[in-house]
């Protein structure tokens, strides 16, 4: 910290500033010069707009970028139903959700077992809303061991990607450029922007993570209120890609049977559809605007906290929000606890019991969190939990006890060392997918279950009891009126 030490080094530049307006060119002169739609663009290119918001929306939310490209987006075959792709099918189309009020920790769900790519590997966890009407969210996991085909690109129709890897690194291709993304690092890929993630190093490594798909909006930096100017994520640590195209001209003996070169995947109501295309998605030569994919290194996050007294809410450990209608309430927050000192005076330091409106979704990258149990049966990198709107959740009895008894005077430490853990927190009750629920470690028959059904009773089912009524208080009957 302030920068992770990545093992996988970084190979790409990049744009850097939150919500700013960006402009490059992969061939000097690309850009046009003062006008979005030229007669004819520089080198022959197609302009084409990529809006991300309603053209009237105001100024300061107003989302598009300018792309020239060698051929239009719209230069491509009908979509057709991927009704071949049973798995695509198993994690998007989801009926029903199941609405429970119980508490859930997952062990990390099953790796893929034959060549399975970013898509494939993509399964819902959970969710609310519904994307055809730009309303809510939802939540997955992905394993992969195999790169998409060089010759495809994907999209959601339905929502923002915020992508969060867990073991593996990710280089993503973008139309508008290239991005890797390891552990501890994040990227958004909006709405409608193409993409593909290839694999690094051994093939048959697989690579695993999370991933929340915001159907309504797009993600903002929190507001700082009090805190002022600076902390959390500041702007300048984003990083966006630069513009790097490919002319495939020369390619053409790639093409498949049919006689077209490229695959476009796409999500739309939560099913995948697909079409083809003779040439390149990723032809985008130069872009200029402010609706792009981006990426943020979670070692760069500034945490805030008390110096005097009391947990303060996990709100200030805030990356980034997706605000609903209601001022201060979002459809998605993402959530963050790095390595951090706790110094608060005769304070209860791990997060305080508590039952909230806001649903929690938790995800660990790496080490142990600070407030649960670690290793076999706990809660373990990859692993994740759902805490719905109003479940009673907090640290298990050993944590507890721990905290409670740190000798006085507390003395400064620093917790979460070698970890980070996450939270995808939504103002929406979560349904949880059938998949979820029943998903075990393996195909063979009386694997276990990947969910923990023993979670509650290991983590709170043996609390002590503390309570010891002062002498003289009053009886259990003090609140009756006595004649």
């Amino acid at each position: 910290m302030p920068v992770t030490d990545f093992t996988v080094k970084e190979k790409y530049r990049y744009q850097n500033g939150f919500d700013c307006y960006h402009e490059t060119e992969a061939i000097a002169g690309a850009l046009p010069v003062g006008q979005n739609s030229p007669q004819k663009p520089p080198y022959g290119l197609y302009a084409e707009k990529l809006s991300g918001t309603a053209f009237t929306a105001p100024r300061h939310e107003n989302r598009q970028t300018w792309l020239y490209r060698i051929t239009p987006a719209c230069s491509l075959s009908p979509f057709r139903l991927e009704e071949d792709r049973k798995t695509a099918a198993d994690a998007f189309v989801e009926k029903s959700f199941h609405y429970l009020p119980d508490q859930f920790r997952w062990d990390p769900f099953p790796a893929p077992t034959t060549p399975t790519d970013f898509v494939g590997g993509l399964q819902q966890v959970a969710g609310a809303g519904d994307p055809t009407l730009k309303q809510g969210l939802g939540i997955f996991v992905y394993a992969a061991n195999t790169s998409m085909d060089v010759r495809s690109a994907f999209y959601s129709s339905d929502g923002d990607l915020l992508i969060v890897p867990q073991d593996g690194a990710l280089d993503i291709r973008t139309e508008l450029g290239w991005m890797l993304v390891r552990p501890l690092e994040i990227c958004v890929i909006p709405r409608g922007i193409r993409f593909q993630v290839l694999m690094l190093g051994d093939s048959n490594a697989v690579v695993r993570g999370y991933m929340l798909e915001l159907y309504q909006g797009h993600f903002q930096l929190p507001e700082l209120g009090p805190i002022g100017s600076n902390g959390l994520a500041n702007a300048r640590d984003f990083q966006i890609p630069v513009a790097a195209f490919d002319d495939d001209d020369d390619k053409k003996s790639t093409a498949t049977q049919d006689g077209s070169s490229y695959v476009i995947r796409t999500k739309v109501n939560h099913r995948v559809y697909r079409a083809v295309q003779p040439h390149t998605p990723f032809d985008v030569v130069a872009w200029h605007g402010n609706y792009y994919p981006y990426k943020y290194d979670l070692g760069r996050f500034n945490v805030i906290g008390t110096i005097s007294f009391d947990h303060p809410d996990p709100s200030i450990f805030t990356v980034l929000t997706a605000p609903s209608e209601h001022v201060g309430t979002a459809v998605a927050d993402f959530v963050i606890f790095p390595p951090r000192w706790l110094v608060g005076e005769n304070t209860f330091r791990p997060p305080w019991y508590h039952r909230n409106t806001m649903s929690e979704y938790m995800g660990l990258l790496t080490g142990a969190y600070d407030a649960k149990k670690a290793g076999a049966g706990g809660f373990v990198p990859g692993g994740g939990s759902l805490h719905n709107t109003m479940s009673g959740h907090g640290p298990d009895g050993p944590s507890c006890e721990a905290a409670r008894n740190e000798p006085q005077p507390q003395q400064p430490a620093k917790v979460g060392a070698g970890s980070c853990a996450f939270m995808f927190e939504t103002c929406l009750m979560l349904g949880v997918t059938d998949w979820a629920l029943k998903a075990t470690q393996s195909s063979e028959e009386g694997s276990p279950s990947v969910l923990q059904h023993d979670y509650v009773t290991h983590s709170w089912g043996k609390l002590p009891r503390f309570w010891q009524r002062p002498e003289g208080a009053g009886s259990a009957d003090s609140h009756l009126l006595k004649e």
